[in-house]
């Protein structure tokens, strides 16, 4: 029968270097005020008994949890799991795991701020693209970690957010330049806006963008609808079975504008010859659809988010921090001037 080998522990290691269990613990997490003698003799004896420090042991000690809690209205959608993806890439090499919540419905999201499953269980939290109401925020501040927002304006936590009512100004000036006067509008301002506020400021910039280029403000050419394909299908057929329809019409995001295309084309009209098309976002399928949009880069939303939340772990207490990321007109085929005129 093989004899059991008792474990090596952090006292072993304290006796083959001759220090107290204090200095060693110091050494192994990286922490100060060890003189690079003392540091160096640990380090050997650490190798010598292949001491490996206990993960579990580590996070009691330190108090951490190494554990950011990241939540989402929808975790299965493009640009959420987008912002994730990015931000895990970081918060992973800075030894940091992901506790993901997808809080799809309201009550899902009312149980989960009631109960607050993330108390000792994160170091630092990550919302995406979810604005939280007054109680929902004083909820999430009593977890005494940092928090930091991406998608949309926050007050007082860090931010990282792109120019909403930039890049749908951007979408109507690029349409206007190309002569359209009668420019439609696919929003999910009325169904979406509890969850998503960017709606409003994209609706905003809609406006803003008429007012800029001197267009007029017709309220019947704007259709709200649910988010998605479908939605941007049923808001295009309405549109385009007006008596007198746009000649151009402009989505709030990428997938609005992939179902306005199919259902102008099953419509039998040409995309750009009757009617062009924007979106916002950049998605992944909008080369493949040739579809002109205003990117925004997600993933580095994602990334910037992570580092934020590295930081704020690292020095608690600094001031919330907002960052914008710059977004750029991407022009494919489905826009054109219309007929008739000189851009």
């Amino acid at each position: 029968m093989a004899r059991q080998v008792e474990p090596v522990s952090m006292e072993d290691v304290a006796r083959r270097a001759g220090v107290s269990t204090a200095t060693v613990s110091r050494t192994l997490r990286g922490l100060p005020n060890v003189s690079a003698d003392t540091r160096g003799r640990v380090l050997a004896a650490a190798a010598e008994l292949s001491y490996v420090v206990s993960p579990i042991a580590s996070r009691l000690a330190s108090r951490r949890t190494h554990t950011v809690g990241v939540v989402v209205p929808h975790a299965a959608r493009w640009y959420f799991s987008k912002v994730v993806a990015g931000a895990e890439e970081v918060l992973r090499e800075a030894g940091l795991d992901l506790l993901l919540y997808s809080l799809g419905d309201l009550s899902a999201r009312t149980r989960f701020f009631d109960q607050l499953p993330l108390r000792r269980r994160v170091d630092a939290v990550l919302t995406v693209a979810m604005p939280l109401t007054e109680p929902e925020y004083e909820a999430v501040h009593t977890l005494g970690v940092p928090v930091v927002a991406t998608g949309l304006r926050a007050t007082g936590t860090h931010c990282v957010r792109i120019d909403d009512t930039g890049v749908m100004l951007t979408a109507v000036e690029h349409l206007a330049g190309l002569g359209h006067r009668r420019i439609g509008m696919i929003s999910t301002y009325a169904d979406q806006s509890m969850w998503l506020p960017v709606a409003h400021e994209r609706r905003a910039g809609y406006l803003a963008g008429l007012a800029v280029t001197g267009l007029p403000v017709e309220p019947d050419l704007v259709v709200s609808v649910p988010f998605g394909v479908s939605g941007g299908e049923r808001a295009m057929r309405r549109l385009m079975e007006r008596p007198d329809p746009p000649s151009a019409v402009v989505a709030e995001s990428d997938e609005l504008a992939f179902g306005a295309v199919a259902a102008a084309r099953r419509m039998g009209l040409a995309v750009p010859g009757d009617v062009s098309v924007v979106g916002i976002d950049d998605h992944d399928l909008s080369d493949v659809m040739d579809l002109t949009t205003v990117r925004q880069e997600v993933v580095e939303q994602g990334v910037q988010a992570g580092r934020m939340i590295v930081r704020a772990v690292q020095h608690p207490g600094e001031e919330p921090r907002e960052l914008v990321l710059p977004t750029s007109l991407v022009v494919r085929g489905s826009t054109a001037p219309v007929a008739g005129s000189s851009p």
